[in-house]
């Protein structure tokens, strides 16, 4: 993902009869709250529920990726870099791969299978779809069918929907996800790869490699562009492009609440961000790379123009890791104290983090990694049908859930 392998206070009295009063001390106490309050995110010691990680399923290899079809409550879908997808069901994992295209694959370092997502209408239509690295290295998109066999997909229905040849063997992306508003399918390409984007495709939108496409996978073969797209008609721009200026949007998801989209870009030497998109953006922002890493100027690495640029609503220094992982806004039922919430990790971190996002601004960051334990390796979170979170540990092999309670 970066262009390495994943691999005590003095006692306080009551006042004195005659000086300030309960009531003026109230009032000032709620001022100074008032203040706080408008403060910019940052470390929240003080958690509101203990946050811990609960195995699920072990014994994967180099797992990246859950999901979950939507409406199913009874299966997760885990994505293996060799190829194969596993089903796990009441936390045993099934021994037949719901699909195996470790024969059509280059996997290792950041290429393999890297990507699924379900159709919205999949208990209508069967469809889903994969992003695989091919065995020459480029991008495949490909549309699949399930069999009669709920638990076995037709391996003999593969439907090639995009292929973006990249120049190196980093940077691939991989995510692909619908969004919850429109049914359309996004695809996150990096930069193509190599270090410091030296062919500049995170600002030339005549490619595709370092953007957000935005795909009508049922208007067209093998796909549509959106009539609503933000460069609709323009000869010089890429028509699949929604957004622009990403480095390697490793993980992304949306907010299937409102729709919002938060996007994980991972950075180059000293930032790691997380981008922003509200549901009512019509497409179009350029988050930067390679002008910008981070909130910090790269190329130059001084003085460097911003405007027009889409800065990220939170951002690290890569000394608290290497390689940023998004997550979701949690909006399962289970544990009410975290809704709303944005949880992301870092792949070389050992922490856990979330925040919420009011009026566009990342607002109460929180570390939940003293009650969670370390997040090791974590190469994305994912959904179950009802909402619930799980992380997914590549150096591990394991699925955990995300689970909360009271702090006492």
């Amino acid at each position: 993902m970066r262009g390495r392998s994943w691999g005590g206070g003095q006692r306080q009295h009551a006042p004195e009869r005659g000086g300030i009063t309960w009531t003026t001390l109230i009032a000032v106490l709620l001022v100074v709250a008032s203040a706080c309050s408008d403060q910019p995110a940052g470390p929240d010691p003080g958690v509101a529920v203990s946050v811990s990680l609960e195995p699920v399923a072990q014994g994967f290899s180099s797992p990246l990726f859950l999901t979950a079809p939507p409406g199913d409550f009874q299966r997760l879908f885990v994505v293996e870099r060799g190829g194969r997808i596993r089903i796990v069901r009441g936390g045993s994992v099934l021994s037949t791969p719901f699909l195996d295209v470790g024969t059509r694959i280059a996997a290792g370092g950041e290429r393999g299978l890297l990507g699924m997502a379900f159709h919205p209408d999949y208990a209508i239509n069967g469809r889903f779809f994969v992003n695989y690295t091919d065995t020459i290295g480029h991008t495949q998109v490909v549309r699949y069918q399930v069999s009669a066999d709920p638990d076995v997909a037709d391996a003999g229905s593969a439907t090639p929907v995009l292929t973006v040849q990249q120049p190196y063997s980093n940077h691939n992306g991989g995510m692909i996800a619908f969004g919850p508003n429109d049914v359309m399918l996004y695809v996150g390409m990096g930069d193509g790869g190599s270090g410091g984007d030296p062919q500049n495709h995170g600002q030339n939108r005549m490619t595709v490699l370092g953007d957000m496409l935005r795909l009508d996978v049922d208007a067209g073969v093998p796909y549509a562009i959106p009539a609503d797209n933000p460069f609709v008609g323009a000869l010089s721009i890429a028509n699949e492009i929604w957004a622009s200026g990403l480095r390697n949007p490793w993980r992304f998801s949306f907010d299937a609440g409102n729709g919002d989209l938060y996007i994980a870009d991972v950075g180059q030497n000293s930032r790691e961000e997380i981008d922003y998109q509200p549901a009512a953006s019509t497409g179009g922002e350029n988050y930067g790379w390679r002008i910008m890493e981070g909130t910090r100027c790269y190329n130059p690495s001084t003085g460097c123009p911003t405007s027009g640029l889409t800065l990220p609503i939170y951002d690290y220094a890569t000394s608290e890791g290497c390689s940023v992982t998004g997550g979701y806004v949690y909006l399962g039922s289970a544990y009410p104290a975290l809704q709303g919430r944005y949880f992301f990790a870092d792949f070389c971190g050992t922490w856990l983090r979330s925040f919420r996002v009011d009026n566009g601004v990342a607002v109460d960051l929180r570390d939940h990694t003293s009650t969670a334990g370390p997040a090791q390796g974590t190469s994305w979170f994912g959904e179950d049908g009802r909402g619930e979170l799980y992380i997914v540990s590549l150096t591990q092999g394991t699925v955990r859930r995300v689970v909360a309670s009271p702090t006492p």
